[in-house]
């Protein structure tokens, strides 16, 4: 509904149409004005949802625009096992979520002594979505060791503008990606985390949740999640003691000091 005036889409089309001059409007009346008039867009400032306003209007693949949440994953590409699985606004994009979901991370791993830091960071894998050059900066010298894949530039070339610590660490990333051991874990990448999307989200009834409210949502998406980690654990080994690397979404980690 309309956040200034409560009114349903099919109200407001109604209201228009009746601005308009008919007066007892068919639903094919609605469909063409709607296909008519300017300006029609679904924002979330202007429209929430009257029995769940956390989720937000979020744009799919397939070009619809659906009321959602949008779930990340941050993986151990040793074992593929999901060390934590945030449930963020469907509005947010990706370099605006990294940083929650890397605390989440950090977080569970130190509850068994894995956690990352400065002086034995983790290689974090990203795909090309969570670049930014922000990013890159406020991640450099600390507990992650950036391998985020890199987008092309819109013109073909990269101007700084004076920004010597940004051109720092966006190289510093890409030598790091290009590297032997850059490009062995961005292939891990798409083996592993999107292997847990397809099990939680298809496999396991994900995809759509019927609960109202991201609290809510986020029990029950930790459940699922609880239920893919021990297919993905290492039989032999009751705790996970190779739990070292973290990857989200696109991103993955590695503590090998020969990194």
């Amino acid at each position: 509904m309309r956040r200034d005036t409560g009114e349903t889409y099919r109200e407001m089309l109604t209201r228009m149409a009746h601005e308009s001059g008919i007066e007892t409007p068919t639903a094919d009346d609605l469909v063409r004005l709607d296909r008519r008039r300017t300006g029609k867009k679904l924002s979330n400032t202007d429209w929430e949802s009257p029995v769940d306003p956390d989720a937000k209007v979020a744009r799919m693949k397939n070009g619809s625009t659906p009321l959602g949440y949008k779930p990340e994953h941050a993986v151990d590409l040793d074992t593929g096992v999901i060390v934590a699985a945030p449930i963020h606004p469907a509005d947010k994009g990706d370099t605006n979520t990294l940083e929650a979901t890397l605390e989440a991370a950090a977080r569970n791993l130190a509850t068994v002594d894995m956690a990352p830091a400065p002086d034995t960071p983790c290689d974090l894998v990203t795909d090309k979505g969570y670049h930014s050059r922000e990013g890159l900066k406020a991640l450099a010298n600390g507990p992650w060791k950036t391998r985020i894949s890199e987008p092309m530039p819109a013109k073909g070339i990269l101007r700084w503008h004076g920004d010597e610590e940004a051109q720092k660490a966006v190289y510093a990333n890409r030598a790091r990606l290009k590297s032997r051991i850059g490009r062995k874990t961005m292939r891990k990448r798409g083996e592993m985390v999107e292997r847990s999307f397809a099990h939680v989200l298809d496999r396991g009834g994900m995809r759509r949740a019927w609960l109202r409210g991201r609290e809510n949502l986020h029990k029950r998406y930790l459940i699922h999640v609880a239920g893919f980690n021990p297919m993905m654990a290492p039989s032999r080994s009751g705790r996970l003691r190779q739990l070292r690397v973290a990857a989200v979404s696109g991103i993955a980690a590695s503590s090998d000091p020969s990194a």
